[in-house]
This record gives structure tokens, sequence and C-alpha cells, in this order.
């Protein structure tokens, strides 16, 4: 193995080889603690060490690093402290997480640090995020994120990689190349030869280096650091190593060839470059004892403390406290949080629905000056319903950004700009495409407070629902999906007024959103709006009929199916409960207006099966039976995909079937 000092001093040299040692020294006292059953699991970098010390160390300390479960040179290079670390690992309180997470699945803004979830590649398009708050703070910052050779066959791969190119955003994508995921080999993850190979195809530059060399690796990441700083664009770089253990170390090593492990071993990263330094003579035995003494005494006395520490002690309210973050928690970032109260509102005019939302953004993208829009032909198309329409032309195609097809990496992103302190609001072409970003949504957004107290100050606006012959693709109403995942809110406005208070009262709040839009209502309906700013709280339920024989829970179009059912009964009074919010949902609500009439129906558009009001009905069934004149009756779409053809959708939908049931209910 050849070094290359270049200019690097005798200091700077010293400073890497402790930055290798400290790995490798933790690394194996975790698998002593293994084998003695005192730590439950682990995924060893040892042989690939050089990689992450070297590229953190090329980096500024406030750049950040997404790493990996291999990448434990990242954090020691960044001088986080063992025993925190080690506490992190041991499930403790006094690890980063809060005993909620293991290993590397954390993240820490104090040391610009944003760890994994486990699938992998969903982080590279957080990393497009970072990088594009930075470009949008013009901080002339690097993001650099890691992938594997066998992550890199994930579709988030291409993606992010597509949208770092089209957007010039300085990101380095830094690939780890061992030549296996888990135990399949490289030629049964990919076909071709290298990765700088895939570069060309999306027209940005990549770089092949000896990832065990660590000054390589340095050389290589500062030069291309400041290189983008400066010239903002995403670089590839692939680093050839080898893993010398298992993928954890439960699965062992027996599908690797014995000839790899004997010729890897002669390219160890730490004794090459132990053996350079002493032949410069900068390091000799004496320097080499020392220094693994002191990095031993801090393990020892790491480990020491933290077994010493008690194990966590639930306590429930905590932990429920901490799945959404709150305004206060959120008076951060780079751009002074706005304080906003609803001013006196003058005049009101009727509004559509979609000009309601339109002027909702319009207001919102005033009033936060750190807020981006994203979605596919939001900007000068303003939009598949026109909703972002002369947004673009008002504030910059930089704040109202047309995106690639890539919903996942949008997505990923948008929590990205919330690491940086923006905020976002991503549009889903159809509800129905959600399905491409779903795991950054339920894995990363949802999550992510909880994990680490990094809020996603994310709203995702869901154009849903059927009613335009549109077919099974671009008519499904899916808000349920979303309805069973901690940490996201889920809102549902029936009405032009409505819809304009809950989007800006979503904007305010800085938890992930889905804010669904029925699309049969953009044109249809029209109602007063106040002109200017107003919230209207989430989590609040509205009573939209007033009446003392019956009860129908609903929200979205299916207000307005309850309300047209309600007139097929004029001797009866009706009360509708609009829910507005589906997560949270108005549960005092819910209970005044079943004990008003003791006869409920839960009706919505969604399939019958799993849908919200399955959830509805079971919580009135246990906390309003008393109450209760009649079964609780729920009324839904078919369980069948939504059609084409015009009457078989109408078939499909709840429209008559929500007579049929208010009649029994009346009758019982």
């Amino acid at each position: 193995m050849i070094f290359d000092r270049k200019e690097l001093s005798d200091t700077q040299l010293l400073d890497f080889y402790k930055g290798l040692v400290k790995p490798r020294m933790i690394e194996e006292k975790m698998l002593i603690l293994l084998r003695q059953g005192r730590v439950s699991k682990w995924f060893s970098g040892i042989g690939q060490e050089a990689i992450a010390v070297g590229s953190t160390m090329a980096l500024h300390d406030d750049e950040y690093v997404l790493p990996l479960h291999r990448n434990l040179g990242v954090f020691t290079s960044r001088n986080l402290s063992f025993e925190k670390l080690f506490a992190q690992w041991q499930g403790k309180k006094e690890g980063f997480s809060n005993g909620r997470e293991r290993s590397f699945h954390f993240g820490t803004n104090e040391f610009h640090i944003v760890g994994m979830i486990s699938h992998l590649g969903a982080m590279l398009g957080v990393a497009d995020g970072i990088a594009l708050g930075s470009i949008l703070g013009k901080d002339k910052k690097v993001t650099m994120v890691y992938s594997g050779d066998g992550g890199a066959s994930q579709g988030d791969f291409h993606e992010a990689i597509n949208v770092a190119s089209v957007w010039n955003l300085p990101v380095l994508f830094l690939i780890e190349n061992n030549g296996y995921g888990l135990s399949t080999p490289s030629n049964e993850q990919y076909k071709f030869k290298y990765f700088v190979d895939k570069a060309i195809g999306y027209g940005i530059e990549a770089l092949q280096i000896d990832g065990n060399n660590i000054l390589d690796v340095y050389h290589s990441v500062s030069k291309i650091a400041e290189d983008i700083r400066n010239n903002p664009r995403p670089v590839l770089l692939e680093c050839m190593t080898f893993r010398m253990r298992g993928h954890e170390e439960a699965s062992g090593t027996k599908y690797v060839p014995q000839e790899l492990f004997d010729l890897w071993a002669q390219k160890d990263p730490l004794k090459n470059y132990e053996q350079y330094l002493v032949s410069l003579n900068i390091l000799h035995e004496r320097m080499i004892h020392e220094i693994r003494e002191e990095i031993k005494n801090e393990i020892e006395l790491g480990v020491e403390n933290v077994l010493a520490m008690p194990e966590i002690v639930p306590n429930t309210a905590h932990e429920i406290a901490d799945v959404y973050a709150t305004v206060k928690t959120y008076e951060k970032g780079i751009f002074e949080y706005p304080v906003v109260t609803s001013p006196t509102i003058p005049t009101e005019n009727n509004k559509r629905f979609i000009d309601a939302l339109s002027d909702a953004l319009d207001i919102a993208m005033h009033t936060w000056d750190n807020l981006i829009l994203m979605g596919q032909d939001i900007a000068d198309y303003g939009g598949a319903f026109k909703i972002t329409q002369g947004l673009a032309e008002k504030y910059g195609k930089h704040r109202v950004r047309n995106t690639p097809l890539c919903e996942s990496a949008i997505v990923g992103a948008s929590l990205g700009l919330s690491i940086k302190g923006f905020k976002t609001m991503m549009e889903m072409q159809f509800a129905d495409f959600v399905t491409c970003g779903f795991n950054q949504i339920i894995n990363n957004l949802a999550k992510n407070n909880y994990r680490w107290g990094q809020c996603a100050d994310v709203v995702i606006r869901m154009p849903t629902g059927a009613g335009a012959a549109a077919g099974p693709f671009h008519s499904q109403s899916n808000e349920a999906w979303f309805v069973h995942t901690p940490g996201l809110k889920v809102v549902y406005p029936s009405n032009a007024y409505d819809a304009k208070g809950l989007l800006l009262a979503s904007f305010k709040d800085p938890n992930p959103i889905l804010f669904f839009e029925h699309k049969g209502l953009y044109r249809s309906n029209e109602t007063k709006v106040p002109d200017g700013y107003y919230e209207i709280e989430i989590g609040k339920a509205n009573s939209v009929n007033e009446g003392n024989d019956a009860t129908i829970i609903t929200y979205g179009a299916a207000v307005h199916w309850a309300l047209e059912a309600a007139l097929k009964f004029p001797t009866f009074t009706i009360e509708i409960l609009d829910l507005r919010s589906l997560l949270p949902w108005d549960k005092e609500a819910v209970r005044a207006a079943v004990i008003k009439t003791g006869k409920v129906i839960v009706f919505h558009e969604d399939c019958l099966t799993g849908g919200i009001g399955a959830e509805i009905t079971a919580w009135i069934s246990e906390h309003c039976f008393e109450f209760l004149d009649a079964p609780v009756i729920r009324t839904a779409s078919l369980d069948t995909p939504v059609p084409f053809s015009a009457p078989l959708e109408q078939n499909f939908l709840p429209k008559q079937r929500i007579i049929e049931s208010l009649k029994k209910l009346l009758d019982f």
C-alpha cells in the first residue's frame, strides 16, 4: 500500500492513526462483550475503518454526514464520547435516543450526524434535502452520505442521485464497495463492474479509490468537498474495501472464500498505516502503547459506567409526549420562526375549495420565508389541478420546485430540509402515488421526532377520492394507511373554509401531516372564506347539522353525501359530525354526539374493512356503550378496487347505502 502525505504535518498523520485505532479497539471490545452476552448485537466495520475516519476528518465539523451501521469511525472522528455511544448501544436513557433505538439509528445535530434507518437507501434522499438546504441557505456546505454496494440496488439510490444531479446539489455519495450485500456477492447484485461506471448515466462525476488507504480517502474527499462547496454538484466516490467480519456477528462468514480473507488481511488499513508511520519515524512502539492504553482506559471506564447505569424505568406519559414535536420545541433553525396570531378579518368572499387552498399556500409562503414547495409539475404548470399556479412567478423557482418523478427521494429530501430548519410542502400528484414514498413517510418522517428529537416539518398534500371515473389508480381513499402510524397527523377537510384554515394550521405545526383534499370538491364546493390568515385547530371536529334522532360521524366528501341523505328523512333531525382531522380525531366531540342521539352511523368513502370507521366504532363501543340505543352501523365503499366505469364506480361508492343505513337506524 502506497501512502502520499502531500502537505500533511506529522501531527496530522498521527491524528489519522489515532482516528483508526479508536474504532478498531472499540470494535474489538464489542466482540468480547458480545461473546460474554453483555451486548446483544454488533455490526462490525473491521477492515473498513479508513473510509469512515478519512472521509469524516476531511469535512468541516458543521457539515452533515449520514453514515451506516459499519461506520463507527464517523462517530469517533466527530469526538462523540465512547460512554454515551455505549449507553446508546445498551439501550440506556443516557444514550442519544433515550433507549428508543439501537446502534447507529440516531441523529445528533450537535455533531451534524444523521443516523440510518434499517431501510438503508432511504437516507440518500435525506442527504439531498440537507444539501438543498445548504444551497437555499447559501452556507457553502457539503453533505456526505454513505451507501453499501448492496443498498445501492434499491430504488432510493437511483432517485437520490438523479435528484442531486438535476438540482446540482453538493452531495458526496460515498459507496463502500466491499463485495457483498450480507451474503450476496456483487455479481448477484448488479451486472456492471464498478459503481463509477454508473455515473455517466446520471451526468455526474465519479472517482474510485482504495478505501483502505486512509490518506487516499482523506485527500480525495478533501479535494471533492472543497470543489463542490464552491461549485455545487453531486459526486460519486467509490471506495474499494472489504469487511473482515460477517454482516453482523450472528451471520458468520462461511459464504466468503478464504482466499479473499487472506488477500484483504494484507490490506488491513490500520496495520499498513501503522507500518508507514513507523517507517517515517513518526510513530514508535512506546507511542503505540501509550495511544492504545489511553483509548483502552476510556473504553474500560465507559463500559464500567454504562453497565452500572440502571435500566430505563418506562414512563408512558413521556413516551407518548415525544411522538410529536410542539411549536415550542421547533423554535430553532436558520430562519427566525414567525409567531403568527389570527388577525381581525374584515372581509370574506365566496371561494371554491381549490381557490381556498391556493390562497392558503400564498399566505403561507408569505408568512414563512423558509417554506419550500415541491412536487411534480407544480411550478410553471401550476400542478395537475392548478392549485400552485402563479406561486413560482411570485416566490421564485428556488422555493416552488418542480421535482423529478421520484416520490421517495422527495419525501426524504423534505426531512433533510427540516434538519436544516426549513418547512416543506410536497404535493403528491394523486394520493394513490404515495405508495412510491411510503417507506419515507412511515419509517422516516413519522418516527424521527420520537427517535432523536428532530421534527419532520412537512405537509404532504394528497388529492384523493373517487367520482370522476378515473379508475383504480387515481381514485383511492387511502387515509387509513396513515392513521395507524404514530408520529403522523392526518387532516381531511370537507369544505373551502376548513381547507384554508386547516392547511395554514398544518404549516404552523412542525409535525409531518398528510393533508387529504377530495378532488371532487375542488371546483364543486364553494363557501364564504375569510381573505386573511386564520387557523382551524387540528384535531377538532365540527357539527355541520344539528339533530336529535341519529348521528352520522363522517369527513371529506362524505359529509355532503350525509347532508343529502338527511334530507330524505324530513320528519327526523340528524346530527352530522365532520371529523376534519383523523389523526388525532376528536373523541370528546364523538362522545357528545353519541350521547346526544344514542344512534350512530360511522360513514366514509374509504373501503369498509380496516377503514377508520372500524376504529371509531370500536372506541364508541368501549367508551360510550351505555349511551347507545342501537348498534353502531358502519357504512362505506365496497371492498373492491375503485372501478373505472361510471355506473360501477357509483355502485362502489356508499352514496345510496348511507340512505339505507340511516333508514335502518331510525327504524331500530
